[in-house]
């Protein structure tokens, strides 16, 4: 490790993170503070995030780009369900509006957060690819790094990996140059991945097989929404992606309700849907029917058919079976049945890495993030001035993104207001009823709680899942809830806030 940097940046808000989120925040705070600086800290060296790092075959959301969307920026595509590239290209437009790219620094891995109570700023310590450090002292700290790790995926231990004569394969670090023509894959997985490699793989010339331990419920979804192309015609881009926008915000709520409420009957409707889109006498029962309630996990979306097409045409199969090994020329199942392979895909999901890999500390103490209640799900109890952003689990990410931002504004704005530098939030009741995070089955989720900050049992530290009820309180409800607390740093003229206590050298990692 080299020695601590000697210079410090300093800038009002700094953010970790140049994905969706990232530049949506920026956007944000430089649009409602022309006069605030702000930089954002990116890991890797291109803008996009989620949506540059992977790079398989068929990369897509699952959600609609006019709720995936930025609410300040018009989908103007036909598409609206949208593949990688796409999206992409979408989020760095969005940068280069305003010269928002301008203020990002590549490069840097987040390794430390230090507040310090004096002079009420976080001083932030980074790594470059050489081992250089970096430091960045702001007012306000604003994750947006997602939920998980970039650097690697989650594969479970499979016996006899190594016997394997073909090729094993992570979508997350998907290989260029990879051949699949001709190619027999063995996709491990059911969820969202393995459901859009699959048709994608089989459309390249492969010979499929999605092999999956249980089943995921699966909706066709028509990838143009032809709403959206009569309103975008008939009232102008801003005015048709606003009506879309909502008009895929109500649908997107009815029928987590409705699957909440009435789970049988959702079953029925997506199993009716299903027999529609499949061969006759296609096991459903095996191969689409989860053992859980419909949304109980993320419901997955298949565009235009994609999945049931190739199925149909005999182009890829589904197994549901478990895995009992390797063996040099595929895969042993254990039902005993044996899936030769020239390349098997690891689809088996993704590992939690909150805030970005941010250790923190207030006044040489570390803040240990598991005994951390979250705020309204975008701050942490007794930590000042600062802020995350995660998206829903039941609709797109972007809808809470984009109120997050909102609120972060709101809160900025109102400490200006009234002359306070420090936003807190404070739970005062030693018997808060909590609970995990995250109320969701997926894996990679209940393998990360323990890591994670708490949720409170009622408002404002129950996290919402509801965009209608999050609209009210992070846009419009008041700030002044009892919870967040403003105040003043001690010594409001610069020339008597303490010289900032020595920061330690980053651990290696």
């Amino acid at each position: 490790m080299t020695e601590p940097a000697e210079t410090v940046d300093e800038v009002d808000v700094l953010i970790v993170g140049a994905g969706l989120s990232g530049i949506g925040a920026a956007h944000h705070v430089a649009t409602a503070f022309p006069g605030r600086s702000f930089r954002i800290l990116e890991g890797r060296h291109a803008i996009g995030g989620t949506w540059d790092l992977f790079r398989y075959p068929g990369i897509r959301s699952d959600s609609d780009m006019h709720t995936l969307g930025y609410r300040f920026r018009p989908w103007t595509a036909a598409k609206s369900i949208a593949d990688g590239p796409a999206i992409r290209d979408y989020v760095r437009a969005a940068a280069a509006d305003g010269g928002i790219d301008q203020h990002i620094a590549f490069g840097l891995e987040v390794r430390e957060a230090h507040w310090y109570s004096a002079e009420g700023r976080w001083t932030v310590l980074a790594v470059d690819d050489a081992g250089g450090e970096h430091r960045y002292r702001c007012s306000f700290l604003w994750s947006c790094a997602g939920y998980y790790d970039y650097a690697a995926g989650f594969t479970p231990q499979l016996e006899g990996r190594k016997e394997f004569a073909g090729q094993v394969v992570h979508p997350q670090h998907w290989p260029e140059d990879l051949d699949v023509a001709g190619r027999r894959i063995v996709v491990i997985g059911s969820g969202a991945t393995a459901i859009t490699l699959v048709p994608a793989l089989a459309d390249l010339g492969a010979e499929v097989t999605m092999l999956q331990r249980s089943p995921t419920y699966v909706m066709n979804l028509p990838s143009v929404d032809r709403f959206a192309v009569v309103a975008h015609r008939l009232l102008g881009d801003r005015t048709g992606y606003a009506v879309t926008r909502w008009k895929n915000v109500l649908r997107q709520w009815g029928v987590y309700r409705f699957s909440q409420a009435r789970p049988e009957a959702m079953r029925r409707v997506i199993r009716f849907l299903q027999r529609r889109q499949l061969p006759a006498g296609y096991d459903i029962d095996t191969h689409f029917n989860p053992s859980y309630g419909p949304w109980d996990q993320r419901l997955c979306a298949v565009p235009d058919n994609d999945l049931f097409r190739v199925l149909s045409a005999g182009r890829a199969e589904i197994v549901t079976d478990h895995v009992d090994r390797f063996d040099e020329t595929g895969l042993v199942l254990a039902s005993g049945r044996h899936l030769e392979a020239d390349i098997v895909v690891t689809a088996t999901g993704l590992e939690m890495r909150a805030f970005g890999g941010l250790d923190f500390f207030a006044d040489g103490e570390r803040i240990e993030v598991p005994q951390c209640i979250a705020y309204k799900g975008m701050m942490l109890s007794g930590v000042p001035n600062f802020a995350f952003t995660v998206g829903y689990t039941n609709s797109s990410w972007t809808l809470k993104a984009d109120l997050v931002a909102e609120y972060v504004v709101r809160l900025l704005r109102r400490m200006d207001e009234t002359g306070n530098d420090v936003a807190v939030p404070v739970n005062a009741d030693p018997d808060l009823e909590t609970r995990p995070l995250l109320d969701f089955q997926a894996g990679y989720v209940t393998r990360a709680l323990d890591r994670l900050p708490r949720a409170g049992a009622t408002p404002p530290w129950r996290l919402g899942m509801n965009y209608l009820s999050d609209l009210l309180t992070l846009r419009h409800r008041r700030l002044d809830d009892g919870v967040m607390t403003l105040s003043r740093t001690p010594a409001t003229d610069p020339r008597n806030v303490p010289e900032t206590p020595a920061v330690p050298a980053v651990t290696a990692r």
